[in-house]
This record gives structure tokens, sequence and C-alpha cells, in this order.
């Protein structure tokens, strides 16, 4: 099943992509100065509570919380790796020069054809949107390309479709105890052996709790 699930994200990969102002559209930025603290940031753990595909076991960064709902991006589903020149072409963007591949990870069953980077805050293009000052999230082709020709984030990772709840539906998860959260580590959310993430994760919720 596994691979078979490589081989969809991938054609969808090839397929690419949506516009930034879709991006937008499922991380709004304007404020909504009404609405309980934002979550942005926050990394959610399944609990044992939760069962089954698509996120037993998982971990997701938290993009974007408020009265609309939830966004977020697994950060423990790696798929397989892809040449970014064909990521760059999908685009319909100028690829020469760029020869790397880059890991290509499942961000979530909601639009497998989204395709974002999660990296470190200290890049920004014009299409960055910040989550919590440490994390940034951005869309097209020119990060991809920075990447490539080794102008990029420090950290990153790139992912195709994301999590997202409706409005309040997060909020009773939490309540029911389907996940434990807890701030965000870029050390976990780049670093870590992805294999190890929901475990350190848990590890580390229980040793603050």
């Amino acid at each position: 099943m596994q691979s078979r699930n490589c081989s969809v994200w991938i054609v969808a990969a090839a397929a690419l992509v949506l516009s930034v102002s879709a991006l937008r559209a499922a991380l709004p930025v304007d404020p909504d100065l009404s609405a309980p603290p934002s979550l942005a940031g926050q990394l959610l753990i399944a609990t044992p509570l939760l069962r089954g595909p698509p996120f037993e076991h998982s971990v997701i960064l938290l993009g974007q919380y408020n009265k609309d709902g939830a966004v977020g991006i697994v950060i423990n589903r790696p798929l397989d790796r892809f040449p970014l020149a064909k990521l760059i072409e999908a685009f319909g963007a100028d690829a020469s020069g760029v020869k790397d591949s880059v890991m290509v990870f499942s961000g979530g069953p909601v639009d497998p054809e989204f395709c974002v980077v999660l990296h470190s805050a200290e890049y920004r293009n014009a299409d960055t949107i910040d989550v919590d000052g440490r994390v940034a999230l951005t869309n097209g082709s020119a990060i991809l390309r920075d990447i490539g020709l080794g102008k990029g984030p420090r950290k990153s990772l790139l992912a195709l479709g994301y999590a997202g709840w409706a409005p309040s539906q997060l909020d009773a998860e939490l309540a029911h105890g389907v996940w434990d959260m807890m701030p965000e580590d870029p050390a976990l959310v780049f670093d870590d052996d992805r294999t190890k993430v929901w475990s350190d994760a848990t590890a580390r919720y229980k040793s603050a709790h």
C-alpha cells in the first residue's frame, strides 16, 4: 500500500500545483481579533485513540487556527525523492542549473496536488506566510529554485496536500483526547529521523506533563 501511495503522490506532484492565492485561502493571514489565541506553530501529536489512516502516529505542524477552522502540515510522512527540476518545470518556470532532488512528504489528505514548503523563517519571499516567527510556509516555484541553487532556507520540508479542520472540529478532537499538543521545535520539525518523530514528540510531551 505504501508504494502505491507513493506513486499516487508523485503523479500528483508532476501534475502540480495550486497558486499562491490558494495557499493564502487555505491559510488566511488577516488576524481575527475576536477569535481565541491562535494555535499556529503548535505540534499536534496523534494519541493512541487515533487509529488507522490517515492520521495514526502522525505529527502535524499547525499553520493556521481561527474561527474558520485549522490547517496543518503532517511532518512525518515521507514519500519519495523527486527531482526539483521536474517540480519547478511543473510551475512553468525555468529550472536551468537545478540538478538536486528533494524528499517529498505527504502533508495531509486534503488537496494532494497542493504543493507547499514548510521552512525555517529566515527565508522569505513575496509568497511567504509566517507561522510563528520560527517557521513559515511558502508556495511557488521561486523557493524551489532557490533550494535547488543553494539559496533557499536553511531547513525545509516539501509537502503535497495538507490537513484541514472545519470550524470547532479541531477543538472537539482536542477535548476528546485525540491529539496531544505542544509548541513546535524546529529541530523536531526538520532534523529528527522521520521514523522517530512521533515517538520523540510523544516522549517530549510526556516529559513536559
